[in-house]
This record gives C-alpha cells, structure tokens and sequence, in this order.
C-alpha cells in the first residue's frame, strides 16, 4: 500500500513499456515466420531497433 504512492522512475517506466512492445512483435515475427518470411523479417528488424532503444536507456 505505501509503494501505491511512492513516484516510478520515468526511465524504468519506459523501459518497461519498450519490453513489453519488444516481447510482443518479437512473438508476431514469429507467427508470421510460418506463412510470410519477408513480413517476419520485417517485424525481426522493428523488434531488434526496440532493443537498441533498452540498451541506449540502460547505459544512461
């Protein structure tokens, strides 16, 4: 109940929501890998410049 008030950290929030978007076009890509592999590589590429934007804000 006292962490109900306490303030989140505007960088770990985003984090937070980037690994959440990372998670699920990561898992897209891979439905898709069944019937479209160029739409797969495509959703590959958007995943993997979500997971350069994690590591620029973990190293700041």
């Amino acid at each position: 109940m006292f962490g109900l008030f306490k303030k989140k950290d505007p960088i770990q929030d985003k984090i937070d929501k980037l690994t959440a978007k990372y998670k699920k076009i990561t898992e897209e890509a891979f439905n898709l890998s069944r019937s479209d592999r160029k739409a797969s590589d495509l959703k590959t590429a958007e995943a993997e410049e979500i997971l350069k934007e994690i590591e620029e804000l973990r190293t700041s």
